[in-house]
């Protein structure tokens, strides 16, 4: 059976489009729309500064998506949530999706006139007040190694009451910070989205890349310890920055797991899984674009004798072989994403990582939503800007609005 999903955008956003600027953001690069799918189941160191920044579907805003993936219904059988219970979410827009090779940019990632924009707030995390990453893991590359600041970013929307408990999402590498906060502004000033007011946390990693890196560190390493991190380390220093607490004395996070989400692009997205997989359910919404869920893991690092593949694991027993864990799932790849022409043995096709991670989430049952982008290269801004409203929008249906 193949069923069409049609997103109706918002009599803001379409009255809008036609003012609409376009901000200078993370994620480049332009396209047309469309696509089909099928399959489916079931304490800081601070320069601190502070500025104004400004459902369901199976579809991208810009164009129709079709597929046989999923059921507007609860499966009563546990198809989408815990253990055979009914899940009052339901499994719509669950499922393997199909988009390309042409994009377009969805309206809702732009700015638009007359939407709050709520507020802003920027500083720096030193590695020297850090007990988790301090630059000078033993793992590291010598050239690697020393102290480091990490600028961060937050952006609180105007519909944040001072005091309420925020649902939130943590996005590594801080990227796609324009298209996230413009996305989530406009999302929660439509009532018809019935969004809620989602704080998102922008992080920079500690730098570099790959193996020896502080990058690789935080984010390849199949351990909570970059959950850690988050959890006792970047929200408390949200919470202390002097700018924010001058704006939101009261502000407080969310210990509710289903209001925790985490966003990531390349190994950013394997960090935002492992967050999910090894965090103590503290994470269940996960965001991955062009996830490097491949052996990326640093060969001197501790977990290496438990997880010899590093993330490789998720694509071979790790995912399978557990009890399903109620966590949602997003994950993106590209056609000529990395390593696309490498066979199984080198343990690096991203392609075929991601496209097999979507295969084990769909056979355990979990909610997941895979989008394999035809045309498309590793973490392509075009993909990201066409798909980040609807992507948002199906990992918050169901949660709570103020």
């Amino acid at each position: 059976m193949t069923r069409s999903f049609t997103c109706s955008i918002s009599l803001l956003v379409a009255l809008s489009i036609a003012a609409c600027g376009s901000d200078d953001g993370a994620a480049g690069g332009s396209g047309g729309s469309g696509g089909k799918g099928s399959g489916g189941s079931s304490s800081s160191s601070s320069t601190s500064s502070s500025s104004s920044s400004s459902s369901n579907s199976a579809s991208s805003s810009s164009g129709s998506t079709s597929g046989a993936g999923g059921t507007d219904d609860p499966n009563p059988n546990g198809g989408g949530g815990q253990g055979g219970t009914v899940d009052p979410v339901g499994t719509e827009g669950d499922g393997d999706f199909e988009i390309g090779p042409d994009y377009q940019d969805a309206p809702e990632i732009k700015r638009i006139d007359g939407v709050p924009q709520g507020r802003t707030f920027t500083f720096t995390l030193s590695s020297r007040e850090s007990e988790i990453f301090t630059g000078h893991d033993p793992t590291l590359n010598d050239n690697a190694k020393g102290d480091f600041n990490r600028r961060v970013e937050v952006a609180i929307p105007a519909t944040y009451v001072d005091g309420a408990e925020a649902p939130f999402m943590v996005v590594q590498d801080a990227r796609d910070r324009n298209e996230i906060i413009n996305t989530i502004n406009n999302l929660v000033a439509d009532p018809n989205d019935g969004f809620p007011s989602v704080i998102a946390i922008f992080a920079a990693s500690g730098g570099g890349d790959s193996y020896g890196s502080e990058r690789g560190l935080e984010y390849d390493t199949m351990s909570d310890a970059y959950q850690r991190f988050v959890d006792t380390e970047l929200l408390e220093a949200v919470k202390n920055d002097q700018a924010v607490r001058a704006a939101y004395p009261n502000l407080k996070f969310t210990s509710n797991p289903d209001g925790r989400a985490t966003y990531g692009c390349s190994s950013g997205g394997a960090a935002a899984l492992t967050m999910g997989w090894f965090g103590h359910d503290t994470y269940r919404k996960i965001v991955t674009y062009s996830g490097t869920f491949v052996d990326q893991q640093n060969p001197r690092a501790p977990t290496e004798a438990e997880y010899p593949d590093g993330a490789w694991e998720y694509t071979e027993g790790l995912i399978r072989d557990s009890p399903r864990k109620p966590l949602r799932i997003f994950l993106q790849v590209g056609e000529n994403d990395l390593g696309s022409t490498r066979d199984e043995a080198s343990h690096h096709n991203w392609v075929m990582a991601n496209q097999r991670v979507a295969a084990i989430l769909k056979e355990k049952g979990y909610h997941y939503r895979f989008v394999y982008a035809k045309g498309a290269g590793h973490c392509e801004g075009r993909v990201i800007r066409q798909t980040l409203p609807d992507t948002l929008r199906w990992m918050w249906r169901g949660y709570p609005v103020d």
